[in-house]
């Protein structure tokens, strides 16, 4: 068996130390870290945070050699167990990595354990020593043992990589279902956050979920033994990954449930569909998945076009469930909504790039934004929602629903690779017909969706307000170092591209009034009329001209709600998909 040491070697500096035991190693065994980690698609180069690099055979010191960035070579004697130790930075809050002070610790084992090449398919296991007192160990990974010895196994090296730790002394509650234990773990909490209505809360998402992949029968389970959840909260962040049994999450504290709350604030939606995106990865995208992901290589890119379908889909599921589940009404679902929609229709890379290219092109654009992003290329998440939901009402008036292809799917591969083949042929069964031209127009072109047709058709009312001063010029803002009006974005198409507006320039004043808030100007200027607006570029002012124009491409935004007096077809459909 393959075994990891993990110990906390000095918290104040934040670092691990990792001591790595090969029984009967190769004569010459290699050993890497991985560079990237599965449902997070850039290359991260973990192997930076490593350091003190040392290994041991028989007792005397064995040179490693480093091959590359990430892999290394101990040229060994006989079979005597070989032992590698290091030094792990780990200071990244984030969901991918690896964190440790003196009040929390959390690792994925793709940032502090070496792969040993050639035995991936052994069992692996981990075991935490030095702990400080009253710290508690959360993960899936199964344990071993009783008491402190926190000793946990798994059956191969791609399962050690799929279970996350999180350590401290943090909140922890239970629940079942289905037969199913449940955990939830909060790190970083305020006192006295309502504890008991998260987990209800959550219960009522995997009860949901559970059947919609399932069935509501008795008998019916998820395809795990157990589940946790691993939320940690700070001052400012949101993300989350996913996993085979668990999930890490991040929010903001705001966003916990208070005691005597009421109906659930922005805030903790939010929260509600981090939790029911992440949950439903365990399905799709953990067990079904992209053929290219049958198996992984965490040596380099792995690519695909089906993010779309992955991520995308999962996207547009999070918050339907939530309606499902009864934790939000159909009103708030339909403004939910209708904010992917307008996230979309502002991003003019989507006539510039399919939402299959931006899955291909996920690990070298989507992680990497910059003040050109929403003119190159478009979110696989969040126009990928939007295709979900086209085919799903447009399989609706088929006669059938996205709900039966996923289940359909799940049924034929239970846990196997999905192709876009696969997705065409359950497509085409569940509706009786082919879908190959909504896939190559939604999927592969770069038109708009059909959605206001769409939405219409089930009962929803599409209606366009004005958006605002700043939106409708094409421009997105950020606090500035004087002002406090600086250019994020420039969308191209709209008035501020045409006039020549930059990323970065700061906003002073508008005919020749200061202005603190670009709104402000709308005190007086008229649409279709132009207006001087001064900025600093480099440290030199600057004037140009726009013209604020009804017809720009941002002028308007879209509202969704629900048609109060609906054709017979479009209540019937609207009830199938939204419930009564």
């Amino acid at each position: 068996m393959i075994e990891y040491r993990i110990e906390p070697a000095d918290p104040r500096a934040h670092q691990y130390r990792v001591t790595l035991r090969v029984p009967r190693p190769a004569a010459e065994q290699v050993l890497s870290l991985p560079v990237w980690i599965p449902g997070s698609y850039l290359v991260r180069e973990f192997s930076r945070h490593l350091s003190s690099l040392q290994a041991r055979q028989g007792g005397r010191a064995l040179r490693l050699e480093q091959l590359d960035k990430a892999r290394w070579l101990a040229r060994c004697r006989g079979i005597a167990a070989l032992e590698v130790t290091c030094l792990v930075y780990a200071f990244d809050t984030s969901v991918r990595t690896a964190f440790l002070d003196g009040r929390r610790g959390f690792f994925n084992a793709t940032s502090l354990c070496l792969r040993v090449h050639g035995r991936e398919r052994e069992p692996h296991a981990v075991q935490l020593r030095g702990l400080p007192r009253g710290w508690q160990v959360a993960t899936a990974m199964r344990a071993v043992g009783a008491g402190r010895a926190h000793r946990f196994e798994s059956d191969d090296y791609d399962e050690l990589l799929d279970h996350p730790f999180e350590l401290g002394p943090f909140w922890r509650g239970h629940f079942t279902v289905r037969g199913v234990p449940h955990e939830f773990v909060v790190s970083g909490a305020w006192p006295g956050f309502d504890g008991q209505r998260l987990l209800d809360d959550t219960e009522r998402i995997c009860e949901t979920q559970i059947a919609f992949w399932h069935g509501r029968g008795k008998r019916a389970r998820p395809p795990f033994e157990r589940y946790v959840f691993m939320l940690q909260v700070i001052d400012d962040g949101h993300g989350g990954l996913e996993h085979r049994a668990s999930t890490a999450l991040l929010a903001s504290r705001r966003s916990l449930p208070r005691a005597g709350m009421g109906l659930a604030d922005e805030a903790y939606v939010d929260l509600l569909g981090l939790i029911s995106h992440e949950y439903f990865h365990a399905w799709h995208v953990k067990r079904l998945r992209p053929s290219e992901f049958a198996t992984y290589d965490y040596d380099r890119e792995n690519y695909t076009r089906a993010l779309w379908l992955f991520e995308g889909a999962t996207s547009y599921y999070d918050d339907l469930l939530l309606l499902r589940a009864g934790l939000i009404d159909p009103a708030r679902y339909l403004r939910l909504l209708a904010k992917s929609v307008n996230n979309v229709r502002t991003m003019p890379g989507r006539h510039v790039q399919s939402v299959a290219d931006a899955s291909f092109d996920a690990w070298v654009k989507f992680y990497r934004i910059d003040e050109n992003t929403p003119n190159a290329t478009v979110s696989y998440y969040a126009k990928g929602a939007l295709v979900a939901l086209a085919l799903d009402l447009t399989l609706r008036r088929d006669g059938s629903s996205l709900d039966a292809v996923l289940r359909g799917l799940w049924r034929a591969g239970r846990a196997g690779p999905v192709s876009e083949d696969d997705l065409r042929r359950a497509l085409n069964a569940a509706a009786g017909r082919s879908y190959a031209r909504e896939l190559a127009s939604w999927v592969h072109g770069v038109q708009d969706l059909p959605l206001q047709g769409l939405l219409e058709a089930a009962g929803v009312q599409w209606q366009e307000d004005k958006a605002s001063f700043a939106a409708s010029l094409g421009l997105r803002l950020s606090e500035g170092p004087v002002t406090g009006v600086q250019v994020k974005n420039v969308l191209a198409g709209g008035p501020a591209a045409q006039a020549g507006l930059s990323a970065g320039d700061e906003l002073l004043a508008v005919d020749g009034w200061r202005i603190r808030k670009l709104d402000d100007a709308l005190q007086w200027i008229r649409s279709g009329r132009s207006f001087d607006l001064t900025l600093v570029r480099d440290q030199r002012l600057q004037n140009v001209t726009l013209r604020a124009d009804s017809r720009s491409p941002f002028a308007h935004t879209v509202r969704l709600g629900l048609q109060t007096e609906p054709a017979r077809a479009a209540a019937e459909l609207r009830r199938a998909w939204l419930g009564r």
